[in-house]
């Protein structure tokens, strides 16, 4: 059995992007001390560009062997990898080429291919990455996630395919603006990794923050972000102040020097 959420509360978003800078490497460190290699979903938004910026500092980018970190991603829109919406464009414009990642080690979702196509090929390429049985799931070391303003995550959106899917490992998604058509990872994969870590700022989510991370685990989860539930992993909920200012239970500020 998983143990229960955890939830930190940072006073802006500059502080909680340094302890998620912390937390990364760490993770990635101790995975490439048990399993000589790192495996980590990016997400797309705002936050992760941020998070970037602080990994490839000089403080943060000798921490970790970047030689042994494989870089995966949770969704993608269905655009070219040069579109300006592209999760992997972003990635690579601000994180692999400053850390010069190699090549190999940077799976992208081919969002230029039709989403079925696109999400049958990324299942492929996951289950020779973590050589996981028919019968398994994939074990990914950290999934980072956000959460947008309906309560979805990665490309999973209320009352959608994508998120009712059980059996798949990657899938096509549906959003209901922007780029509609997404390939996205499906709630088996993120729930089976050992560590997920959403980050969330800003006083526009804050009642969905409440309503999501208050939400009872035994009642029906009508956000997709509740449904984030991992089988055995640590679940972290990162939050600036505005993001958790309507949280009714206690929950203690943290500095970046303090976070787990």
């Amino acid at each position: 059995m998983a143990p229960p959420p955890e939830r930190y509360i940072f006073a802006d978003a500059q502080d909680l992007v340094r302890a998620a800078a912390i937390l990364f490497v760490t993770v990635g460190q101790q995975a490439i001390g048990q399993r000589a290699r790192f495996l980590v979903a990016l997400s797309g938004g705002s936050t992760p560009k941020e998070l970037y910026k602080v990994l490839t500092s000089r403080e943060f980018a000798p921490q970790l062997d970047w030689s042994k970190v494989h870089f995966l991603f949770g969704d993608e829109r269905a655009v070219p990898p040069t579109h300006q919406d592209s999760n992997f464009g972003l990635a690579n414009t601000l994180l692999f080429t400053p850390l010069d990642i190699p090549p190999a080690h940077i799976h992208r979702m081919r969002g230029e291919d039709p989403p079925e196509t696109a999400a049958a090929q990324y299942e492929d390429l996951l289950r020779r990455i973590t050589s996981a049985t028919a019968e398994q799931w994939p074990v990914l070391d950290l999934v980072l996630l956000g959460m947008g303003e309906d309560g979805h995550t990665a490309s999973l959106f209320p009352d959608t395919p994508a998120l009712r899917e059980q059996t798949r490992w990657v899938t096509p998604g549906i959003s209901p603006q922007g780029t509609r058509s997404r390939i996205t990872l499906t709630l088996g994969v993120i729930n089976h990794a050992s560590v997920i870590l959403f980050l969330v700022t800003g006083p526009n989510k804050a009642t969905v923050v409440r309503r999501v991370v208050e939400h009872r685990a035994d009642a029906p989860a009508p956000y997709p972000a509740a449904r984030i539930r991992p089988e055995t992993g640590r679940l972290l909920w990162y939050l600036d102040r505005a993001a958790a200012a309507e949280l009714t239970a206690a929950t203690d500020e943290l500095s970046s020097k303090e976070a787990p």
